[in-house]
């Protein structure tokens, strides 16, 4: 019985031990054929395989309604095996005109001994598929072994970036190199985003070289994350063709054009000119390829007096209809300041100092606040600090410490010079004064959408409240003035709607002698002025003749902010436009006129 137990146990045993073994055996084939499957596949292929990159497209940049601004699209790179060339002369006069390329260009990459070399990157497939074809028809007069048949050419797959409009958003959107990597623009600043990830496949190998029809994929590539911009493409355009129109008209050096929802600071158009062909950058100088609406900075001039004022009547210094005695010409300090246009002494109130853009008005409404405190409504307008727009290059402009100023500076400053900004800042400030005095900061980017197709909209925007609404609310009705027929720009009226806006007309300064030498003409205007949707800014640098900044940039903004109200279906508010006196006769009348009506 002892002997029967004993054989027994041992039987147990030898089961479960068999079982454990059996046990540890599934695991170790799950991990191989489960866990462990793609790193065996991968020892597999380098050993008996070769492998390469998988290219990944770049995701897009489109506009916001999913119009492609930039695209990745398929591309064969046509590479040789130049040990299977045996007579390079007479192969490349063959295959020269095939491909458009010079045949000593040809010659010289087909000839040596190198196994890889690239003879055209990046082509579009149908130009391999025309060579394969072409080369079989002259191999097919040839025996299959003839050494005058034309071997050892090859594709590789790969991508170019593709750019369907054009110039029409060169300067914002960018461009990429020729390894595929962001140049300029969101191309450059986005790139971390809009890059994929390589995959990786394999070939087999045949004499030193890729053999087609081998290739098998093993990691696939990762498609990149598409951006979309705020940008709407078909105001983009009207803005485009405005602002090169006038630029031509007027010989001027450049121009910008930005629209802006001053509620979101989502940016509609943003249209330069000169402007490049993102498609062809070989011959496109450096300087061309710059985005001058973050990039450049200019003295703003008489668009600068919006803060000024703002400042002024947000102290209680002054209100729309103080009468301010204004001179032709002021002395300070060592300087004497005049008006563009010769008068005799005025009698303004603080709506006609604006309307007409007197400096020597501006100068003693800029006197009534303290130099520290009109800086510090400087900085809270945007001056010197950037805008959070995230665009590459962008610059914080120019505004002296208050302690480096001199005599002259504060002065200076009160008619909008002595200090510089960018385009996209003085749009920023207009956005303030038309969204009731909070400053929201500029973006082009609306969201991104994964390879999925899942879409993550942008951050929201950061704000700031510069002046109360009471004071946005005056000076909007002060900016009215100035597309009236007392004003700087009568051009920028719009039929049927209430237009506010500023003109500015500064003195340039010209880098290549550190001089003032020709002008920046400007104007910045919102509509409907008594409920604001938009803002449009219009900058013309360096105009030859006429460059009053209500005559250039006035009919600029017309064309434009015309077509914003139509295709965004903004009508007409209705309201009446009862303007402030802009002189003290006018001012008299005025309150005569209450006064009866109240009797």
């Amino acid at each position: 019985m002892g002997n029967f137990s004993l054989a027994h146990n041992r039987i147990r045993a030898l089961i479960f031990l068999l079982a454990l073994a059996m046990f540890v055996f599934g695991l170790r084939l799950v991990q191989v054929q489960a866990v462990q499957a793609g790193d065996y596949r991968m020892r597999a292929v380098n050993e008996m395989e070769n492998t390469k990159s998988l290219p990944a497209p770049r995701g897009e940049i489109t506009d916001i309604n999913g119009i492609a601004f930039a695209r990745s699209v398929a591309a064969t790179s046509i590479v040789v095996d130049q040990t299977q060339i045996t007579n390079p002369a007479r192969v490349a006069n063959f295959i020269a005109p095939i491909l458009d390329l010079p045949v000593a260009q040809v010659q010289a990459s087909i000839t040596g001994e190198r196994k890889w070399n690239m003879v055209y990157q990046n082509a579009k497939p149908a130009l391999w598929q025309k060579l394969t074809k072409s080369i079989s028809v002259f191999n097919s007069q040839y025996p299959a072994m003839s050494p005058d048949r034309i071997i050892g050419f090859f594709p590789e797959r790969g991508y170019i970036r593709e750019y369907p409009s054009g110039s029409l958003i060169a300067s914002l959107v960018g461009f990429v190199n020729r390894d595929g990597k962001g140049a300029t623009g969101l191309e450059s600043s986005m790139n971390s985003t809009i890059s994929g990830i390589d995959g990786k496949y394999s070939f087999a190998n045949g004499y030193g070289a890729e053999i087609p029809g081998s290739q098998s994929e093993i990691i696939p590539a990762q498609t990149g994350t598409t951006v979309r911009l705020t940008v709407d493409r078909d105001i983009q355009w009207v803005a485009s063709q405005a602002i090169s129109d006038a630029v031509k008209s007027s010989n001027a050096l450049s121009g910008t054009v930005i629209v802006m929802d001053p509620k979101t600071g989502e940016i509609l158009a943003h249209a330069t000119a000169p402007t490049f062909n993102p498609n062809n950058t070989s011959k496109v100088a450096l300087v061309a390829m710059r985005n001058p609406s973050v990039q450049d900075v200019y003295e703003p001039g008489s668009t600068g007096k919006v803060m000024t004022l703002a400042a002024a009547i947000e102290e209680k210094k002054v209100t729309p209809e103080t009468v301010i005695t204004v001179p032709y010409a002021l002395k300070r300090s060592t300087k004497v300041f005049h008006d563009h246009d010769k008068h005799p002494t005025q009698y303004l109130t603080t709506a006609g100092v604006l309307a007409v853009s007197s400096n020597t008005g501006s100068i003693q409404i800029g006197e009534l606040i303290s130099n520290d405190k009109f800086y510090e409504y400087l900085t809270k307008f945007g001056v010197g600090t950037k805008t959070g727009s995230g665009l590459p290059g962008e610059s914080r402009g120019i505004l002296p410490k208050v302690a480096d100023w001199s005599g002259t500076s504060a002065p200076t400053m009160a008619f909008g010079q002595g200090y510089s900004l960018t385009a996209m800042q003085a749009t920023s400030i207009f956005a303030t004064i038309a969204n009731d005095g909070v400053r929201v900061s500029p973006t082009v980017i609306a969201g991104t959408r994964d390879a999925s197709g899942n879409f993550t909209p942008a951050p929201g925007r950061t704000s700031q409240r510069v002046v109360s609404s009471e004071t946005a609310k005056v000076m909007r009705l002060m900016m009215e003035s100035v597309v009236s027929g007392n004003g700087t720009a009568p051009s920028a009226a719009i039929p049927g709607y209430r237009v506010a806006g500023k003109t500015g007309t500064a003195q340039r300064i010209d880098d290549t002698c550190g001089c003032y030498r020709g002008y920046t003409a400007s104007f910045i205007g919102f509509a409907p002025a008594d409920n604001p949707a938009y803002v449009i800014s219009v900058t013309i640098q360096d105009p030859k003749g006429m460059h009053w900044g209500g005559v250039l940039g006035g009919p600029v903004f017309k064309k434009v902010m015309s077509f914003v109200l139509q295709s965004r279906h903004i009508a007409p508010t209705g309201t009446a436009f009862e303007p402030i006196p802009l002189d003290k006769k006018a001012l008299a009348a005025k309150k005569a006129q209450d006064a009866t009506a109240n009797n």
